[in-house]
């Protein structure tokens, strides 16, 4: 990734003596989560039981949880189409997200958001959006609002590299700069737009977009968890305490295709790009080899956590199954258009 000058580009970390062992046994717990109930959700569109698309989250956990453990509860995020990971990352119940994909009374959003527009004010997700950049302008919008009230909250707008394209995301990084908006937009930068390589559609240097603004901005290795929540510890600390808005773009990927029906990649990335990606720089191993180099849990003890987390899921995908329908009368209730 090109940089441009006073842009700090940082590489995998390598100490973890900053973070407790709790601490990183709670990132891989919430790292695995995610990838389990993502594969969870691919089994539930290849058989059929969830209506519509899902955009799988697999290969990203790192981000999710990395920032999203350094948000208190009520601090706010909002999300994107691909926004399982951090739905879950927040502290959303994974039964009622499967309720919620199914289209199901139990959801979140009663079944009437689905996979793409999951909220829950209570841990302070205000939504997911299908709109490419489209929460952009939500995200600024409560970090303007937390800044009024004084309440010393911080905003966390995440969002694909695709929404470089879009002129909300600069309106609203050109406000948060001006106003001193305790939020933070953190790029996803997965390499592709769909199916096309970002290097395709995004002419220049990434990082100077939001520097133009006046934005502090780093660039960083999105695969190593404890490097992301270091960064974003640093950036949330930022926020809170008046200095402004920041840009954190994390180099990730993403395993599967853009939807569960992109089955064959072939024709727009290579299965070698895919299978260096999935056995060098998996998120859960890399952070897996960190629990045990530095002896916080062995093979046994993360295949237990593991275990925990599949009977768990098994549970949550039985519970949502078995919900009901909402009634019929419920059409016109809980929208606005």
């Amino acid at each position: 990734m090109p940089q441009s000058r006073g842009t700090r580009v940082r590489a995998r970390a390598t100490d973890t003596t900053k973070a407790d062992s709790e601490r990183l046994l709670r990132f891989y717990r919430q790292m695995m989560k995610i990838r389990l109930f993502e594969e969870q959700v691919n089994q539930l569109y290849l058989s059929a039981k969830m209506p519509g698309l899902a955009h799988l989250y697999i290969g990203q956990e790192a981000v999710a949880v990395g920032i999203c453990e350094a948000l208190k509860p009520d601090d706010y995020i909002t999300s994107t189409h691909r926004g399982h990971g951090h739905c879950i990352a927040k502290g959303a119940a994974v039964d009622r997200m499967f309720a919620e994909l199914l289209g199901k009374a139990d959801g979140y959003c009663r079944g009437k958001g689905g996979s793409m527009h999951i909220a829950d004010q209570d841990t302070g997700n205000l939504g997911a959006n299908a709109i490419v950049g489209g929460s952009a302008g939500i995200a600024t919008g409560a970090a303007m609002s937390a800044k009024m009230r004084k309440s010393g909250q911080v905003a966390v707008c995440f969002f694909g590299e695709g929404a470089l394209g879009q002129g909300l995301l600069y309106e609203t990084m050109n406000m948060a700069s001006l106003w001193k908006l305790p939020v933070i937009y953190v790029c996803e930068n997965n390499l592709y737009n769909e199916y096309t390589h970002y290097t395709e559609t995004t002419a220049g240097k990434v990082d100077a977009r939001p520097e133009a603004f006046g934005i502090e901005a780093e660039t960083i290795d999105g695969q190593d968890v404890v490097l992301v929540h270091e960064t974003a510890l640093r950036m949330v600390e930022q926020a809170r305490r008046g200095d402004g808005p920041s840009f954190l773009l994390c180099n990730t990927y993403r395993y599967h295709g853009h939807h569960v029906g992109d089955v064959d990649r072939a024709y727009y990335r290579p299965k070698k790009e895919e299978e260096e990606w999935r056995t060098q720089r998996d998120p859960i191993q890399l952070l897996t080899e960190q629990l045990e180099t530095n002896k916080i849990a062995d093979d046994n003890a993360l295949a237990t956590i593991e275990g925990e987390l599949r009977g768990e899921i098994e549970a949550a995908v039985q519970f949502a199954l078995a919900a009901p329908y909402p009634d019929a009368s419920e059409v016109d209730k809980h929208v606005y258009a």
